[in-house]
């Protein structure tokens, strides 16, 4: 087989492994909390800890590999995704075990922006490229949608660490084969300056909010500590949009957001990656401890969903060319809202079969809104801006997880909380704070229809529609790649 087809399987391999880990461990959490012996905040620091760092260097990370160049990053990246891997396997602790996801998030955020790019990189040939980019989307969306039932089947049949340690094998046969077959590539227009102020202060952001969102609860809304976490995160958000607006290569470009397309397509897929992160860690929970399934069970539970989202993914390109853009997008995300309200009604008693309607339609308009909602984006951007503009896209879905998965955590404990000085049994208090969390994500959800129907709306209107972008391309871009992700190569 040609070497550059043994990068597109190092690349594959390693797209696997990372999207995998983005959602093994939620069917596995409550053997985890069991295992460990951790609270709610304890599991929520398991799953953001990693969205925490990978949301926070992935725009660096994707600097460094343009600079230093992406083969080397993408083999450091991968050692110490591998690594830490092992470590989360072998953890006998909870803070064991969230240091090592933190280190896993460090490798992702030095992977994933390289995977693409080193695709682009190698195929020359337009129409080996589109095969080579199709196969990297598939993999990557075999492991969205097979990462719960492989999460369920290993706790339920084996040790939980083995949700980890199944990354050691795959990670060093991925590093044989990209010692030998990729080859190394860079951005010489991009300048070897790293934006350490915006780095440093988006990072001290995102962990001084997470902190107070995760540890409110139990150290008091109004305690020192959560209100200082609040007043640093603001204090830092500030210092960064200040850095950001000064500074001559910015980590983020904030002229971007003066694009009413941009700001608003961004702020629905925030809203969007808020409501699947939240669901897939909290539903897993209430499977389990309130529906009593077990693990496999509650992993079987979520493929319908995956597979709705990849089906709807697939005709949302038809069906946007007959309603445009803005249209499809905003009926998308009804239909989301519609499938969590759904879900939120279910009780103690409810069935598999219960579970399907609102799972299925809420990945149904997952599915729907995607593609063109990142095509709309794009096509927004000049050329020469869209590769930062896709960068940026996917930082602040991964931001907008993290919310997800700590703003309903803080509603959920609180309710939870009432419900149990009232006499509740922890199974009906856990339900109750379960479904007022998911009435918020309803909320923001359907909200998010009506700012991408009007973001939107003027631009469809009004631009004629441009040839449509991969989906491939449009996630995962690390920054300074605009002409290799969404033109072709010419020589």
């Amino acid at each position: 087989m040609p070497r550059r087809w043994w990068t597109l399987v190092a690349v594959s391999l390693a797209t696997f492994m990372t999207y995998l880990d983005n959602n093994v461990t939620n069917v596995a959490i409550p053997t985890i909390q069991r295992s460990l012996h951790l609270s709610i905040a304890g599991l929520e620091w398991v799953v953001s800890s990693y969205i925490l760092v990978f949301a926070g260097l992935l725009l660096a990370g994707g600097r460094l590999a343009d600079v230093y160049g992406r083969r080397r990053l993408f083999l450091v990246g991968l050692s110490v995704f591998t690594l830490a891997s092992l470590g989360a396997g072998l953890a006998g602790s909870g803070s064991v075990l969230i240091g090592a996801r933190l280190l896993q998030g460090l490798g992702a955020a030095l992977v994933v922006p390289t995977t693409l790019a080193i695709i682009i990189a190698t195929f020359d040939n337009v129409r080996e490229r589109t095969t080579a980019i199709g196969a990297w989307t598939a993999i990557g969306a075999m492991a969205l949608a097979f990462g719960p039932l492989i999460g369920g089947f290993i706790s339920q049949h084996l040790h939980w660490g083995w949700i980890f340690f199944i990354n050691v094998p795959v990670g060093i046969v991925t590093f044989a084969i990209a010692v030998t077959s990729v080859r190394e590539s860079r951005d010489p227009a991009v300048e070897r300056r790293l934006d350490v102020g915006g780095l440093v202060t988006s990072a001290i952001a995102l962990f001084s909010l997470t902190y107070a969102l995760i540890e409110g609860h139990d150290k008091g809304w109004t305690s020192a500590g959560v209100l200082a976490a609040f007043l640093l995160a603001a204090a830092a958000a500030a210092a960064f949009a200040v850095i950001e607006s000064r500074t001559a290569h910015p980590m983020v470009e904030l002229s971007l957001f003066r694009s009413r397309a941009f700001s608003g397509g961004t702020v629905t897929m925030m809203l969007w990656a808020f409501g699947i992160f939240g669901i897939y860690f909290f539903t897993s929970i209430y499977l389990q401890n309130v529906l009593h399934f077990s693990p496999t069970e509650a992993g079987l539970a979520f493929v319908p969903m995956a597979l709705c989202m990849a089906l709807f993914a697939s005709l949302a390109g038809p069906v946007s060319r007959l309603l445009r853009a803005h249209q499809t997008v905003a009926i998308g995300m009804v239909i989301m809202a519609a499938g969590l309200y759904l879900v939120s009604r279910l009780g103690a008693g409810a069935t598999f079969a219960g579970l399907m309607p609102g799972f299925g339609l809420f990945g149904a308009g997952a599915g729907l809104m995607n593609v063109p909602l990142t095509n709309a984006v794009l096509q927004s951007m000049p050329p020469e801006r869209s590769g930062v503009a896709s960068a940026l896209l996917n930082a602040s879905r991964e931001v907008a997880g993290l919310l997800g998965i700590t703003v309903i955590g803080a509603v959920l404990r609180s309710r939870e909380g009432f419900a149990a000085r009232h006499g509740s049994s922890p199974s009906v208090a856990y339900l109750d704070g379960y479904h007022s969390g998911l009435l918020v994500t309803v909320a923001l959800v359907a909200f998010g229809a009506v700012v991408s129907y009007a973001a939107l709306r003027r631009m469809t209107q009004q631009a004629p529609a441009g040839p449509p972008i991969p989906a491939a391309a449009a996630e995962l871009v690390g920054p300074g790649e605009p002409e290799l992700a969404l033109q072709p190569a010419s020589r």
